[in-house]
């Protein structure tokens, strides 16, 4: 390589770095600051109204505290369940949405755009409209089960389980079509010539479904997946706009409860010790998920 070729490759990768620079410094102010202050937050033990305690360092100390303390394992175990049952309904539903919408038909691009209102809907709205629908006086579900003429009404929200249940439920109407959005984009890559090659064999539906669909749906399954699965363990909006983290502990996932640690018990250093846990927990479930899409996609391209 001669002198002028060094001089343009260093040149181009200049050039790279300056249209990069803006982007890097505008991810490193506003996602990179606030997760290296939480940490340094974590590891203080500090107060709200209480500055004659200071701020002193504690190290793991609050992550020890979120270790043995009850409620915060109540609100691990129910931010697990809550994650696993919405991703895994959200998934199904998605395909589903994903196979009906990629036939062809009449209409099919206004079924399309229909299915996606759920999602653009802000999600403390839809919050609010479930929390009507399951309003114990003037609900629609307590109207469609007793009619109107019936006064003993069901308070749905009053249930830990069915609490729980309703909070999936709003969660996976919501954004299902989110799911079924990258499972379709991943649906339209896929030759159709396989599917033809399959129907000449004799292959039946559900064997070219099994056999083709799935093992090169692989890849947009694992990133609705990984989107989901993030998004579920970082739910918020839905659990205060509906239920507040009640009936008891029954619906209070670790993002409400470190928002009840640091707005209304003033617990910075303890809050910000569980904000910092949720965050660490997503980084190694993107990690694993992330690897496993890079080995799928490998998959896909060896003959």
């Amino acid at each position: 390589m001669n002198h002028a070729s060094l001089i343009l490759r260093h040149r181009e990768k200049l050039a790279a770095w300056t249209m990069v620079a803006p982007a890097l410094l505008v991810t490193m102010l506003f996602a990179l600051y606030p997760v290296m202050d939480s940490l340094w937050l974590s590891l203080h033990n500090i107060y709200i109204g209480l500055p004659q305690l200071g701020s002193p360092f504690v190290g793991p100390d609050n992550y020890l505290t979120l270790v043995r303390d009850p409620v915060g394992q109540q609100a691990l175990a129910v931010t697990f369940a809550f994650v696993v049952l919405s991703t895994l309904l959200e998934l199904a539903c998605g395909l589903i949405i994903a196979l009906v919408i990629h036939e062809r038909f009449r209409g099919r691009g206004l079924v399309r755009a229909a299915i996606l209102i759920p999602w653009a809907i802000p999600t403390v709205v839809a919050s609010q409209l479930w929390r009507y629908i399951f309003n114990d006086q003037y609900g629609f579900a307590n109207l469609l089960v007793f009619g109107e003429h019936v006064t003993d009404y069901v308070p749905w929200l009053a249930y830990p389980g069915v609490a729980f249940g309703i909070v999936v439920l709003a969660d996976v109407w919501k954004t299902s079509s989110f799911a079924a959005l990258l499972i379709l984009a991943g649906l339209q890559v896929i030759p159709d010539d396989l599917y033809d090659a399959a129907r000449v064999d004799g292959a039946t539906a559900w064997q070219r479904f099994w056999h083709i669909t799935l093992p090169l749906l692989k890849p947009a399954l694992l990133l609705a997946l990984l989107f989901r699965t993030m998004d579920a363990f970082r739910v918020f909006d839905l659990v205060f706009v509906m239920t507040q983290g009640g009936p008891g502990d029954a619906t209070q996932v670790l993002q409400f409860y470190g928002y009840q640690t640091l707005f209304t018990e003033g617990r910075i250093g303890y809050g910000s010790a569980v904000s910092v846990a949720v965050f660490l927990m997503i980084l190694a479930l993107s990690l694993t998920y992330l690897r496993a899409i890079g080995s799928s996609l490998l998959e896909r391209r060896q003959p």
